[in-house]
C-alpha cells in the first residue's frame, strides 16, 4: 500500500520502501504516519550511566567526522559462499579511505573482519561502528564484543543485525531481549540495530526502541517511485523528512547507516554525475552535528552483488554499483569532489 508524504514534507510523493540490503534482497511496502508513530514511542530509555560516554564518543564522531559504510573489498558472497576478506585487502581499502573519512560502519564481524578494528586503529580511523550480521551467532558476537573491548577508543558502537526484522529474520521482543543480554556483557559500549526507517515506526517496537542507545537507519530514496524523474535536492529533502519524522522515537542520536545513489547503470538512470549531486545536495540540507548525521553508502563497488542471491528473483544491477569507489578502488566523482576532513584529521 502506498502513502503519500505529507507528514514529511513532500506530500505528492508516494512512500514506497523497496531495499536489498548487501547480503540479501527483501521488499516491502509501507510509509510513516502520526498514528503508526505513536504506537511505536519507546517504553523508556536506558538509564544506564555507564554508556553515556561511549554514545558521547559516538556524537563526537557524528559531528566532527565522516562515516562511510564499509565492506572488504576481497569479500565474496556468491550462491551463500563466503570468501572471506584478507588483512592485505583491508589495509589497502582504509588506506585509501582514510583520504576522504576518519569513521566506519561495517556490516560483519567475522569473516576476515576481525582484521578491520586493529587496522583502523594504525591508520588514525576516529571512530568504528561493528556491525553484526547475524546476532544469533555467537562466534561473531563474541567476535565484535571481544573487538570493543580491545579497542575501546576506537568502536563507538555495535549494531546488532542488518534489516533483520525487515527479513523476519527476528521480531522486536527477540531482539530488544538480545540487545539487553549483550548490555549486560558489554555495558560501556553503545548498542543499536538497523532497518529501514518504516520499520521503526510500526507497532509492536515500542520495547526496542528503548533499548537503543541510538538510531541506525537506512534511508534510501532510490527506492521510491518518484525518485528517477525527481531532483537531487527533492531526494536529499525526502532524507531530511525522514530524520524529523524518526527524532520522536529515537532515545539517542540518528546516524543514517545507508542512503545514496549508484553510479549505474544508466538505462536505469544513474550515473556518478547523479550521485555526486545527490551528496552535495545532502550535505547542504543535512549538516553533521551530534544529533543528526550520515553515513556515505558504501565505501567500494562489489559486482557479486548483483547475482546476490534474495527472494526478489532476477538480477539487481544497481547493487553493484552503490560505492563512492569502483572495485579498483579508484575514487568516482562523488568521492573526488568530497572536501577535506575538518582540520586535525
Amino acid at each position: 500500500m502506498w502513502h503519500n508524504l505529507r507528514a514529511l514534507g513532500l506530500a505528492t510523493l508516494p512512500v514506497h520502501h523497496t531495499r536489498a540490503a548487501p547480503l540479501g534482497a527483501w521488499f516491502a511496502t509501507a510509509a510513516l504516519t502520526g498514528a503508526s508513530l505513536a504506537a511505536a514511542a519507546p517504553q523508556g530509555c536506558p538509564r544506564n550511566t555507564d554508556v553515556r560516554p561511549a554514545v558521547q564518543h559516538l556524537q563526537e564522531a557524528m559531528a566532527q567526522g565522516r562515516f562511510i559504510a564499509y565492506e572488504p573489498s576481497s569479500l565474496r558472497v556468491v550462491n551463500g559462499a563466503v570468501t572471506p576478506a584478507d588483512p592485505a585487502g583491508i589495509r589497502a581499502d582504509l588506506s585509501v579511505l582514510r583520504q576522504k573519512f576518519d569513521a566506519l560502519i561495517t556490516y560483519d564481524a567475522v569473516h576476515g573482519a576481525e582484521q578491520i578494528a586493529p587496522i583502523a586503529t594504525a591508520l588514525g580511523f576516529r571512530a568504528l561502528i561493528i556491525g553484526v550480521w547475524n546476532p544469533a551467532a555467537d562466534a561473531e558476537l563474541s567476535a565484535a564484543i571481544e573487538a570493543a573491548r580491545r579497542f575501546p577508543d576506537l568502536v563507538v558502537g555495535i549494531s546488532l543485525g542488518n534489516e533483520t526484522l525487515f527479513a523476519h529474520h527476528s521480531d522486536p521482543q527477540a531482539l530488544a531481549a538480545q540487545i539487553a543480554r549483550v548490555r549486560q556483557r558489554l555495558p560501556t559500549t553503545a548498542l543499536t540495530t538497523t532497518e529501514p526507517f518504516h520499520i521503526y515506526s510500526q507497532p509492536g517496537t515500542a520495547a526496542l526502541l528503548g533499548q537503543l542507545d541510538f538510531l541506525l537507519v537506512n534511508v534510501h530514496p532510490i527506492f521510491q517511485p518518484w525518485f528517477r524523474d525527481a531532483s537531487d535536492r527533492t531526494a536529499a529533502q525526502f532524507v531530511v523528512n525522514v530524520l524529523a519524522e524518526l527524532a520522536p522515537l529515537s532515545c539517542g542520536p540518528i546516524l543514517v547507516k545507508e542512503t545514496g545513489v549508484p553510479s549505474a547503470p544508466a538505462t536505469a538512470g544513474f550515473s556518478e554525475q547523479r550521485q555526486a549531486s545527490f551528496y552535495l545536495e545532502l550535505r547542504r540540507l543535512l549538516r553533521p552535528s551530534a544529533a543528526r548525521a550520515f553515513a556515505y553508502f558504501s565505501a567500494f563497488d562489489a559486482p557479486w552483488r548483483e547475482f546476490d542471491a534474495g527472494p526478489v528473483p532476477g538480477a539487481h544491477p544497481e547493487e553493484a554499483h552503490f560505492g563512492l569507489y569502483d572495485a579498483g578502488r579508484h575514487p568516482k566523482q562523488a568521492a573526488r569532489e568530497l572536501p577535506p576532513l575538518p582540520a586535525g584529521d
